[in-house]
């Protein structure tokens, strides 16, 4: 199984927007897709390229 950091890096590479975890199944967004939204949303992603900003503590 591909770690989540190559399935990001190769996600990003390829210019996906996502890509599924492989224990959840679920579609992750990458650093990219959050980037494209241009602020942070507040939900605590996995890749959020913002440093959680919006994150409440």
């Amino acid at each position: 199984m591909q770690s989540i950091e190559d399935l990001h890096r190769i996600a990003c590479e390829n210019g996906q927007a996502t890509y599924i975890d492989p224990v959840s199944g679920y579609q992750v967004l990458t650093s990219q897709a959050h980037l494209k939204r241009g602020v942070c949303c507040g939900n605590a992603c996995r890749h959020c390229p913002f440093e959680y900003i919006n994150v409440p503590k």
